[in-house]
């Protein structure tokens, strides 16, 4: 019986109708000697090899991103460390690291200190909590190798293809297109990473936009899935290709930051805004989603998962308008400051209250506790990994 019902939910969920155009089954789209297309189960190479990337990167980290860091002075040092409480550790680790008005009070009395300096431990203690600039320098530069990589193979490759001339290429003879080894190739290498950056999002750096990138992610992942299953694998290369420039450049500008090269770290961002906000809300509606939403419709027609995935992409249009709000506000700020420093997806917690001292119990040895230099939240873009970069 299980086994019935088990059949009988693959079998609506990989429903020809759904997935396929209109009088075109799996049966047509089976590999034969002539000709190879895109398998479901060709993807489940993809999750072992996200596990790979992702030991890779720390192997990365650990023995060239670090050593490169150390060479550029990067120092391992964090935030500064919240005084040793045994009472107020038990609060954070197990029951909230944002206590309320009324526990503030209660730890007050319990420790005869004022609730200003029992509201600054636990910023402190949140904040320590938070990689260093080495650890941030290593993510990026983890991530400026694999889009550099990455991106420099799918140009390499797409120059070669007809569909990067002439989009309407990625729809003729839809959906019998042969599946080429360097398409496959792309697709698997593209899905690993972005699922790899799925599960590690978990473990780096944690920012305010934390939800956003998470529904990033998923839609990245669901259109690389989709475009493939039903064999849109040629749209689908324009569309990683083009999102992967704007992430070589934010990365590069995020590692000229935590080295403290101003000037480049500002060309760097600079280059990145107008390329992103250029290719996000320029090429990419009147390129792709031209494509996918008009020539696709004169050529094949719709269909339910071309609707799908169309709305997918307007998805990620979306995002996009998002975060060149969020670019143009950095690049507003940092004219009127004459830098590029923070903006509103910081990660480190700012208050002048951490610039208030020690506590009084502490500060006859804060020399010895002090010894760690201030993050005064100068993060956001340029000091985190996680960025729209996902696609």
């Amino acid at each position: 019986l299980a086994e019935a019902e088990m059949a009988g939910i693959l079998a609506w969920f990989w429903n020809e109708r759904f997935w396929l155009p209109h009088n075109v089954t799996w049966a047509d789209l089976k590999n034969t000697d002539e000709a190879t297309f895109p398998q479901a189960e060709d993807l489940y190479l993809a999750c072992p090899l996200a596990f790979c990337i992702f030991m890779i990167r720390l192997i990365f980290e650990r023995f060239i991103a670090r050593p490169c860091a150390m060479g550029l002075k990067i120092q391992a040092n964090g935030p500064q460390k919240a005084q040793s409480n045994a009472i107020l550790e038990k609060v954070f680790t197990a029951i909230t690291k944002h206590p309320d008005e009324k526990r503030l009070e209660g730890l007050s009395k319990q420790l005869d200190w004022d609730v200003r300096t029992i509201q600054r431990w636990f910023r402190q203690r949140r904040n320590q909590e938070k990689p260093s600039t080495l650890a941030r320098f290593c993510e990026s530069m983890w991530k400026f190798t694999f889009y550099l990589y990455i991106f420099t193979y799918g140009v390499r490759f797409l120059k070669k293809t007809p569909w990067l001339w002439n989009t309407k290429e990625c729809w003729y003879n839809y959906p019998y297109q042969p599946l080429t080894v360097d398409i496959h190739y792309y697709y698997v290498l593209e899905l690993s990473f972005y699922l790899s950056l799925l599960f590690s999002q978990f473990t780096d750096i944690r920012r305010k936009d934390f939800l956003i990138m998470f529904l990033h992610h998923v839609a990245a992942i669901s259109l690389i899935t989709f475009s493939y299953v039903n064999n849109m694998a040629r749209v689908g290369t324009l569309v990683m290709c083009l999102h992967d420039a704007a992430d070589v450049l934010i990365e590069a500008a995020k590692m000229a930051n935590y080295a403290k090269c101003q000037i480049l770290c500002n060309l760097l961002f600079a280059m990145f805004a107008i390329l992103f906000i250029s290719s996000r809300l320029g090429v990419y509606p009147v390129w792709i989603l031209n494509t996918t939403l008009f020539e696709s419709w004169e050529i094949v027609g719709p269909y339910p998962s071309w609707w799908v995935f169309n709305l997918l992409l307007i998805l990620l249009q979306l995002l996009h308008s998002f975060w060149s709000y969020l670019i143009v506000k950095t690049v507003c700020r940092a004219i009127s400051k004459g830098k590029v420093s923070k903006d509103d997806r910081s990660d480190i917690e700012s208050s002048s209250d951490e610039d208030d001292g020690p506590p009084p119990s502490q500060k006859h040895h804060s020399s010895a506790t002090n010894g760690t230099n201030k993050n005064h939240g100068t993060n956001g873009y340029l000091t985190g990994g996680s960025y729209p970069d996902e696609h």
